[in-house]
């Protein structure tokens, strides 16, 4: 049975670590090592870790490096031939590892195993929809206009990936092995994402199946629209300087995907003039986007649109509705999609 690293980054997560930390105790698939990196967590996060007394935790203290720092750290002490990555306020079901590393053991050439995420809230209540997208034939269009993974919890690697995109940095004055980038505290995951799909041979293919409860945050990383923007463009940019050829055909679309989803995420804070703005910015950027998913892109519109029209209670009534058949449309799919599998 082989081992499976996971690595879970804490920063300022008080709140929901140990809830991350038992669902990894939990997992039907044992054997593990659990790599808990401390990023100079100013809060209660560490002693909170350091009250679970398994012998498959270690608890590494680093200064603040953010997300993508914590994750190489993670890496360079792993000993599994597997890893998977856990973000402190999301959780795994119990049968997620034990799914991966079956799934990997079946395909010689996959490298990257992902799953379905459930959305939670910050109680912990569901929300009914899903990050669900293809699971075969993963494209780098793909992760740039769909980000299939969904999140950075939701996949497991073989370590052999990670290694053949590794790179070198000095960090006070040590040569270190990077994996991700750490210049990017945003979108770090497709850009890691990225130089897997161009730059090796392994596979990218998912499972039918929401095993990752993944949390939407409203104060978190995810809420800062501008900061997202701003990141896309330099993920943008480092393609480019690698793959000048192709990123100067995908460009728009990339652009104009992560614009919809930002209109979207406007949304959901009620910010009416992002919301719109971010709509009307993803149109103009790439026309296509209409044609290619028009379901997706004209509810995003409505939604913005009406944001500016309607009383916050009836909006309130609209967007309950609105994400009810979203996620029973989504959950028909996945169940379709399980079907034709089994």
């Amino acid at each position: 049975m082989k081992k499976v690293s996971v690595i879970i980054p804490v920063y300022n997560a008080e709140k929901y670590v140990a809830s991350a930390l038992e669902s990894v105790l939990v997992q039907t698939y044992q054997n593990l090592e659990i790599l808990i990196v401390d990023d100079g967590s100013p809060d209660g996060s560490l002693e909170i870790c350091q009250q679970f007394k398994d012998q498959r935790i270690r608890i590494i203290c680093q200064q603040n490096r953010g997300l993508s720092g914590s994750r190489n750290t993670g890496i360079r002490h792993a000993k599994g031939e597997y890893l998977a990555f856990l973000d402190a306020d999301d959780i795994w079901l119990p049968q997620k590892i034990e799914k991966h590393v079956s799934h990997l053991e079946g395909s010689p050439e996959l490298g990257v195993s992902f799953s379905f995420s459930k959305l939670i809230d910050e109680l912990d209540n569901p929300l009914g929809i899903y990050q669900s997208s293809k699971i075969k034939s993963i494209t780098p269009l793909d992760l740039l206009c769909r980000t299939p993974i969904g999140n950075g919890s939701a996949a497991v690697f073989r370590k052999e990936v990670f290694e053949e995109i590794c790179f070198q940095i000095s960090y006070d004055r040590i040569s270190e092995n990077h994996y991700f980038d750490e210049q990017f505290r945003e979108s770090e995951d497709v850009e890691c994402w990225m130089r897997i799909a161009l730059k090796t041979n392994w596979v990218m293919e998912g499972l039918p199946e929401a095993l990752t409860l993944y949390r939407i945050n409203s104060k978190g990383l995810s809420a800062n629209l501008t900061r997202k923007i701003d990141s896309w463009k330099k993920l943008i940019d480092k393609v480019h300087s690698y793959e000048p050829k192709k990123m100067s055909q995908w460009e728009k679309p990339a652009l104009a995907y992560q614009l919809r989803h930002l209109a979207r995420r406007a949304v959901t804070l009620r910010d009416k003039t992002q919301a719109i703005n971010l709509f009307c910015q993803s149109i103009a950027t790439y026309r296509h986007i209409l044609t290619e998913e028009p379901y997706r892109t004209c509810l995003t519109g409505a939604a913005a649109g009406l944001l500016w029209v309607l009383p916050s209670s009836i909006y309130d009534r609209f967007f309950q509705v609105a994400a009810k058949l979203t996620g029973n449309n989504q959950r028909r799919r996945i169940i379709g999609i399980q079907n034709v599998q089994t």
